[in-house]
């Protein structure tokens, strides 16, 4: 029987909401948390650590999804890809100045939007938005 986790989308009101919640959910039972980043919550996806440890098939519930895509949106997402400006020996500038410039233009992808291709990205992972 597949393992059903739930998000409670009302706890979810920017970045770093979002993955205190993927925390609460995912690792309850870890004495360790997820870092907050993209790569890591794709990793846990993967089954290898927190509540999908070993874990074949997931049924992943998300509540206030629409709540959550507008915590998430452009606002959000801005200020993300703006903090990694600020970083340019890590992140490379001119890739984030055209995200940055996609978002603006409307062509980009939110935050919100990039966790879904994440979450996508697993076939064993059911999303069911409430």
């Amino acid at each position: 029987m597949p393992n059903i986790l739930t998000l409670d989308g009302s706890r979810i009101h920017d970045i770093t909401s979002f993955f205190d919640e993927v925390n609460r959910v995912f690792m309850a039972d870890e004495d360790w948390a997820l870092a907050h980043s993209l790569d890591a919550f794709d990793d846990l996806l993967h089954g290898v650590y927190g509540a999908l440890d070993g874990e074949a098939r997931a049924t992943l519930v998300w509540t206030e999804f629409e709540r959550s895509r507008a915590a998430l949106g452009i606002p959000a997402t801005r200020t993300w890809l703006q903090a990694k400006l600020a970083m340019p020996t890590r992140y490379d500038s001119a890739r984030i100045e055209r995200e940055l410039a996609a978002l603006d233009a409307g062509t980009g992808p939110t935050f919100f939007d990039i966790v879904l291709t994440v979450i996508a990205a697993h076939p064993n992972i059911a999303l069911v938005p409430r």
